[in-house]
């Protein structure tokens, strides 16, 4: 099972009628079991890729091939929940014949169980995201799309949720895309990091990691990290 990326060209009109190129060449292939990160410059047309590979737009050229049947979910920017549902109510929602045991087994991982009640006004951003990370792994997808699911968390959650990513990804072999601009993150989660040239956006480099990700040190990170920063990354 595996996802294959060949999106030559993506346009749109803007409100001025002039024709904007969003993106100018993204191939790549991701298999069964990987975690590959998307890091580009912001407003280079991340967000657009993934609303391709989403489904959610087929206005482009080229070509996205999923495997047949899998199950999708995907984590926005914002945790998009119902406000007038519980935690507990809105994954029950999206996966209404999740089992008991991996309901709380989710919530366990993700600190939630004593929120299950909570609606989404009683709690702190750092929750929300975690209950739109309990909904999309309750559907137990094949292809998780993550769109920059750590933004505007300090440093400490950012890292702990990062954790408690890693912890759930392990718990079931999937697909599983990750769109973020922190090189940090890219190195800690990543199996392979695809790096993006700004708008319009083609991919410049893509990064194996083979070193998994449990017994990858702090000093591994930062030697892969130094290498990430000498590459080239002028558009020819």
């Amino acid at each position: 099972m595996q996802l294959d990326v060949d999106i030559s060209s993506k346009s749109y009109t803007s409100a001025n009628g002039k024709r904007q190129q969003v993106i100018a060449g993204m191939t790549f292939t991701l298999r069964r079991g990987e975690v590959g990160v998307v890091v580009g410059p912001s407003g280079c047309g991340k967000s657009t890729m993934l609303r391709i590979l989403a489904g959610l737009d087929s206005d482009y050229q080229g070509k996205v091939s999923q495997p047949a049947g899998a199950r999708l979910a995907m984590v926005f920017q914002e945790p998009r929940l119902l406000p007038w549902r519980s935690v507990e109510d809105n994954v029950r929602l999206a996966a209404p014949d999740v089992a008991e045991d991996r309901l709380s087994a989710i919530f366990a991982v993700l600190e939630l169980e004593g929120h299950r009640s909570h609606f989404p006004g009683e709690l702190s951003l750092g929750l929300a995201r975690r209950a739109a990370l309990a909904r999309a792994f309750a559907v137990e997808p094949d292809f998780l799309i993550l769109d920059e699911p750590l933004a505007s968390l300090d440093d400490a959650l950012a890292a702990r949720l990062r954790e408690e990513i890693a912890t759930l990804v392990a718990s079931r072999p999937m697909i599983t895309l990750l769109v973020t601009h922190s090189m940090d993150d890219a190195v800690r989660l990543g199996d392979r990091i695809f790096l993006l040239s700004s708008r319009p956006a083609r991919l410049l480099h893509t990064v194996p990691i083979a070193v998994p990700r449990a017994q990858r040190s702090n000093e591994l990170i930062a030697a892969i990290k130094a290498d990430l920063a000498r590459l080239d990354f002028s558009v020819s």
